[in-house]
This record gives C-alpha cells, sequence and structure tokens, in this order.
C-alpha cells in the first residue's frame, strides 16, 4: 500500500494544487481548453473576471479553490473530520468534478460498513451532506487510522479507474492520462 501524505491545512493543499496545475494551459486535447492555474476561462469568468486569462492571478485561483472546490461541495467538512480523505476529495474533485469524488466517497463508505452494521447506507447522490459526514466519522471511529489509510487508497483506486475509464473512451485524453496518474494518484 502506498503511504498516504501526512495532513496539511486547506492553504496547503491549495499552494499543491497551483503547483501541480501550473500556471499556463491552453492545449487542444484539453475539454478545459484556456486556462491558468488550472482555472478555466469559463469559471472565471462566473467569478467575475474579465481580463486576459494569462493575467489571472494566483490569489484569485486560491479564493475560486476554497469557495468553488472546497467549501461550496462541502470537502472542508470532510478535511475536518480527516485532513487526509478530504484532500483527496478535494484533487480529485478538482480534476473530475465534485460529485464524482463525493460518489467515490459515499460508495466506499457504503460497501465499507459491514452490511450497514456500522450505519446506515448512504444515497450516492454526489452531495456531502450530514448523512456523509455522520457515515465518515462511525467508519473512522469503527476503522480507525488504518481505515483511514484504506479509505484514503480506495478513493486513490476508483480515481485511476476513471483516468482509465475516461481515456479509454477520448483518445485526446491520452496526453495527460501519464500525468494525471504520475501526479494524482500515485504521486
Amino acid at each position: 500500500m502506498r503511504k498516504q501524505p501526512a495532513a496539511r491545512s486547506l492553504a496547503q493543499i491549495v499552494s499543491e494544487i497551483l503547483k501541480k496545475e501550473g500556471h499556463r494551459s491552453n492545449d487542444s486535447d484539453d475539454l478545459g481548453g484556456n486556462t491558468t492555474w488550472g482555472i478555466t476561462e469559463a469559471t472565471a469568468r462566473k467569478y467575475g473576471y474579465q481580463g486576459p486569462m494569462s493575467e489571472l492571478t494566483q490569489e484569485l485561483a486560491r479564493e475560486i479553490y476554497t469557495n468553488r472546490y472546497i467549501k461550496t461541495p462541502r470537502f472542508n467538512e470532510v478535511h475536518a473530520v480527516s485532513a487526509v480523505i478530504g484532500e483527496e476529495l478535494i484533487d480529485t474533485g478538482i480534476n473530475m468534478g465534485q460529485s464524482v469524488a463525493a460518489k467515490f466517497l459515499q460508495r466506499w463508505l457504503n460497501v465499507y460498513n459491514n452490511k450497514q452494521a456500522y450505519y446506515d447506507d448512504l444515497v450516492i447522490d454526489g452531495h456531502i451532506g450530514p448523512a456523509t459526514i455522520r457515515a465518515l466519522k462511525a467508519y473512522l471511529s469503527r476503522r480507525g487510522k488504518e481505515g483511514e489509510a484504506v479509505l484514503w487508497q480506495s478513493l486513490n483506486c476508483s480515481q485511476g479507474a476513471r483516468y482509465l475509464d475516461i481515456t479509454e473512451a477520448r483518445d485526446k485524453n491520452e496526453t495527460f492520462t501519464y500525468g494525471w496518474m504520475k501526479n494524482r494518484v500515485l504521486g
């Protein structure tokens, strides 16, 4: 099993994401198109940014990541319970969509609950709410640090499998798959 990372603050997570994403990209193979710090032009415009994408600041990118990709999907609440699980959801949510990341967590919590002996099954709706947080707390209470490591690795497995699926469905993703696996699943 790969060693799980040390717990990091939300600010440290955002700094790491900025590093992973890099300053600029406008690759024709990338569905995101024109991006700066991993923020697509469409997302930047939704947040009121009107300038050239090449001039989007790290400060605005940090604000967008914090609000749209951490607080809105309530990954900060997961992070408060388990920093490493929260970080994994944040990273996956940024790269694949917040709902996808939340569903990965909900699905794994459901199959790790010992036929509902630990908590009730969750509705797999892709939204982090009180039931998901309760289930995560119950799971961690029952399984401890070992369970946290197993859940973290399980989430990584789902992320890797999804990269394989989306690349097999769209050849242009082959441009990015090795980097995704290296930096987001294995890194």
